[in-house]
């Protein structure tokens, strides 16, 4: 009988749902955002409704920090696991206020992961609170449905694509929240969704998906150096620094990654903040030597992983980063004529000169006046 770890969300279902087969196992950390990612129609919302027991498949193993929701013995129903399944934005009760929903959620459990005023706070919902939900813009009624869920008290919060239904600015408004309870709430979260930029903002570990099958899983940054994602246009590696300083002199920001450092662009941030940057392949280059004078002033040594085609004319590199005892993904995409002029192979030592790092928005609410000196 298989055995249920403490830390860890551990799934594993096979078999077949409605003629939808369902061949899904990963083992991650119970904690942060787990996205699972694929094409529509890849059986990743069956296997959501699985998790929160919505669905039955005779054949299957779920657990959350070591405590067994279904195995061959068991099958707890979902009102009695502690998970809070949000989807699109409900339409609540017209004739209730913000306020009284929020409440009657709250009545009914104990505040052991927060309270009533602390929802409040984290969603910024006091203007709303004598609103009736009815009239509440999409957005809005988003953040209602995360209040609501998260005073239920969930030990996992399941998000089965809740921005599916959102225009790109009601995206922006509700992304910042997310990020936000990532951070507060000692609360994992499955987040679902066929968005791959919305995945690179919030994740931190990725489950890939086709055909009703978990094709990959793992942290998000190498996950994204998986072949599958590589080989797309726009594929990217995204690595999370911490803030060591700022340059003013030259408007800087000044980061931190294992012993590397980095610079880019930007106004102060709080030192020790984390910032999540996106390094897309076609801004990394390679060089056999290090440079003594360039432009660029991100430059690595790593060891070539792997290589893919891209096209005729291109090759999409996976790199490791020598900047610790485990090597950081990287990817660089260079012409193929390149490749072959620097004589590049499988285990090359090189140089990853990274000409752009974008920093994600969430950033925001981590700046504070520095002087310019500093």
């Amino acid at each position: 009988m298989r055995e249920a770890r403490t830390g860890y969300i551990e799934v594993a279902f096979n078999g077949s749902l409605e003629n939808i087969p369902l061949d899904a196992q990963f083992s991650l950390p119970a904690k942060g955002v787990t996205a699972i990612f694929g094409p529509p129609g890849c059986g990743k919302t069956t296997l959501a409704r699985c998790i929160a027991g919505v669905q039955r498949l005779p054949i299957g193993f779920c657990a959350v920090d070591g405590e067994i929701w279904q195995d061959e013995t068991t099958f707890r129903p979902p009102h009695r696991r502690p998970v809070a399944y949000v989807f699109r934005p409900p339409i609540p009760l017209a004739h209730w206020s913000v306020r009284r929903t929020l409440l009657y959620r709250a009545s009914q459990s104990t505040p052991t992961l927060i309270d009533f005023d602390g929802v409040v706070e984290l969603l910024a919902l006091a203007p709303l609170l004598e609103r009736s939900p009815s009239h509440l813009s999409a957005a809005e009624r988003q953040r209602l449905a995360l209040g609501s869920a998260l005073l239920g008290q969930p030990r996992l919060l399941l998000l089965d694509d809740p921005l599916i239904v959102l225009d790109r600015s009601a995206k922006r408004e509700i992304l910042p929240f997310l990020e936000r309870m990532r951070e507060t709430l000692p609360l994992p979260m499955i987040y679902i969704s066929d968005d791959i930029a919305d995945i690179e903002r919030l994740a931190d570990h990725l489950v890939m998906m086709k055909d009703g099958v978990v094709t990959s899983a793992g942290p998000l940054n190498v996950v994204q150096s998986d072949p599958v994602l590589a080989r797309r246009g726009e594929a990217a590696v995204c690595l999370d620094t911490l803030v060591g300083g700022y340059d003013g002199r030259y408007g800087l920001i000044m980061l931190r990654l294992n012993r590397a450092r980095l610079a880019i662009p930007g106004v102060p941030l709080r030192p020790g903040a984390q910032l999540r940057l996106r390094i897309a392949a076609s801004d990394v280059s390679i060089a056999c030597a290090p440079p003594r004078t360039s432009s660029i002033l991100n430059v690595f040594p790593a060891r070539i992983k792997g290589s893919l085609p891209f096209g005729e004319a291109e090759v999409t590199l996976v790199l490791a980063l020598e900047t610790g005892r485990s090597g950081v993904p990287l990817l660089a995409r260079i012409t193929r004529r390149s490749f072959d002029a620097l004589r590049l192979s499988n285990g090359a030592d090189v140089f990853a000169e990274v000409a752009r790092a974008v920093p994600f928005a969430a950033a925001d609410r981590y700046l504070q006046c520095l002087p310019r000196s500093a």
